[in-house]
Order: C-alpha cells, then structure tokens, then sequence
C-alpha cells in the first residue's frame, strides 16, 4: 500500500480547501471594490478530477454563461494541477450597482464553513499520520 491510497482523498481535498480559503478571503477584501465580482471554486468537480467521483457535501455553484470564459486569476497552480478550470463566478441574489458581486455575508459564512472543512480533513490526516507512526514504531 502506498502513502496515497493510505491518505486517500483527503490530501487533495487539503488542498483544494486551501485554495479556497484564498478565493473567499479576496472576495471579502474587495468588498467595497467598485466591479470586482466574487469567484469560488466548484470543489465537487475539482475534487472529482483529481480523485475520480466522490461523495461531496458541497452543492454546485450556480454560474452564467458569459463568465465561463474569463481570465485567470494569476494564483499559481498547486501540486494538484490548475483550479482555474473550476473557478466559477458568484451569481449575486442582489448586485450592487457598482458591479460588485460580493456578498460580505454570503462570503463569511462560505469562510466558516470552509476553515471546518479545512480543519476536520486536517485533523483527519493527522489522526492518519499518528497510526501510521504508530505501526512503524510499534508503540
């Protein structure tokens, strides 16, 4: 058996998390930023690329068919390849009219429930990596 397959899913879904942690947080900084419109990934179809299909408690992300073909957000790829393909934009219940999609509730709740997510798949990987040490050892 080999470290991934031991590890299964969760070290992409690590990372994955990470990645949207970083889209959530820059969503809530351009807040008040005249035009910006707010992105997240579609972690099911990301995390389904990378592992195969997978049960995902996350629902998928409405999107318009103007934005699907818009730029990269200049983040660097992550070892588990490019997210940019699962970027989608915010379809707001309420657009400003200054073009912002963000909505700051909306953003911090999708936060919250991220940094749980992040946690508990950590947590999860620790409690892997302890068992293994612990058959290595033999303690």
């Amino acid at each position: 058996m080999d470290l991934d397959s031991y590890l299964g899913v969760h070290a992409a879904a690590l990372q994955l998390r990470g990645r949207r942690t970083e889209l959530l947080a820059t969503n809530m900084a351009n807040a008040d930023t005249p035009g910006f419109k707010a992105r997240d990934i579609d972690f099911r179809s990301a995390l389904d690329a990378v592992t195969g299909p997978a049960q995902s408690a996350n629902a998928p992300l409405s999107t318009n068919a103007k934005h699907l073909g818009a730029a990269s957000t200049g983040h660097p790829a992550g070892s588990i390849g490019s997210t940019e393909s699962f970027l989608k934009y915010r379809v707001p219940l309420a657009p400003s009219l200054d073009g912002n999609t963000v909505d700051a509730q909306l953003e911090q709740a999708a936060f919250a429930d991220n940094s749980v997510r992040y946690q508990a798949t950590l947590s999860f990987l620790s409690s892997r990596f302890h068992s293994l040490m612990t058959a290595i050892t033999g303690q």
